[in-house]
């Protein structure tokens, strides 16, 4: 009964969320995928050099023609979540889409436009869809927990590490396992299109991997006892936590997985830009102060931000 009670509440939750705007990507129910085949390794991996190595930043906004799309429009699109507390969600009061991955974006179109209020227009993508609406220039920049990795660089350009998460797993609170390789048999939900699912499946194979495009889902999957456990980064997981008192997170961290905003590939000054604004943002309190407000409470303190490393060459 529990369990029905904590399930109703996040179904009425994201209800609620999703009350107006094109909310595809939070649709219940979401969906099951059944055990996926391991597919065939590539002939070669692609090589990027230091995946966390981004483009220099500058103030080079006369030479970025996505700036100069953004300035002629006079607002910045950003791709994000509204179903992952403390990252992108909506708060069900003032119906604003808030958390740390959105004040990062905040931070970008202030730099741009002086103030961010008016100028940037927020657009709920689902984690499959973060690649493809940057692709197609359908957004100007991805603000969605996204882990920097060279497979990911030949398809989109990554800002500078913005954070430094890690995947762990969250269980009910009963569960006596500790550890993920003792969770054999167990059907666990993982994002689709992340590399959360890639790395469940390395941890261990012989899990039941399960798939919901958003946060939410794998919440719901996991609160309607469809799925046993939920993978993912520590910060998405202390958000699902947060808002189910009959489940725990996991001691055991076993990735790294380092965020960046992402961004289209055709305007490595655009990049350029954005690590500016990125830059300003730690060096001058704003970044440390978001993250105090959205993630300390459950992950901590920090002493500093994660440092940039540049040297990327268009």
């Amino acid at each position: 009964m529990k369990k029905l009670i904590a399930a109703s509440v996040a179904v009425l939750m994201t209800v609620t969320a999703c009350s107006s705007g094109a909310y595809d990507a939070t649709e219940l129910p979401p969906k099951v995928q059944p055990k996926e085949q391991p597919a065939a390794p590539p002939a070669t991996q692609p090589n990027c050099g230091n995946p966390l190595a981004s483009f220099a930043p500058e103030d080079i906004r006369p030479t970025s023609h996505i700036l100069d799309k953004i300035k002629a429009r006079d607002r910045l699109i950003a791709g994000v979540s509204a179903d992952s507390l403390h990252l992108g969600a909506r708060n069900p009061i003032s119906g604003e889409i808030e958390g740390f991955d959105i004040d990062m974006v905040k931070a970008v179109a202030a730099a741009i436009f002086g103030t961010d209020k008016g100028h940037l227009e927020l657009r709920v993508i689902s984690s499959p869809q973060r690649i493809p609406v940057l692709q197609k220039e359908e957004v100007d920049i991805v603000a969605r927990n996204m882990t920097i990795n060279c497979s990911r660089w030949k398809d989109i350009s990554f800002s500078a590490e913005y954070y430094r998460s890690g995947q762990k797993t969250l269980v009910a609170l009963d569960e006596k396992a500790t550890s993920v390789k003792q969770l054999n048999g167990k059907t666990i939900c993982a994002p689709a299109g992340s590399t959360s699912l890639d790395n469940l499946k390395k941890e261990n194979p012989n899990v039941i991997p399960v798939t919901a495009d958003t946060d939410t889902g794998c919440l719901v999957l996991f609160q309607s006892g469809k799925a046993d456990g939920i993978s993912g980064d520590d910060t998405v997981l202390a958000g699902d936590a947060a808002q189910d008192p009959y489940a725990k997170v996991l001691s055991e961290r076993f990735s790294d997985e380092p965020y960046g905003l992402g961004m289209p590939k055709s305007d490595p000054n655009f990049v350029r830009f954005v690590n500016q604004a990125l830059q300003e943002m730690k060096t001058d309190g704003r970044w440390m102060a978001s993250y105090n407000k959205w993630l300390g409470p459950d992950l901590g303190k920090l002493a500093s931000p994660p440092a940039p490393v540049y040297g990327r060459t268009p």
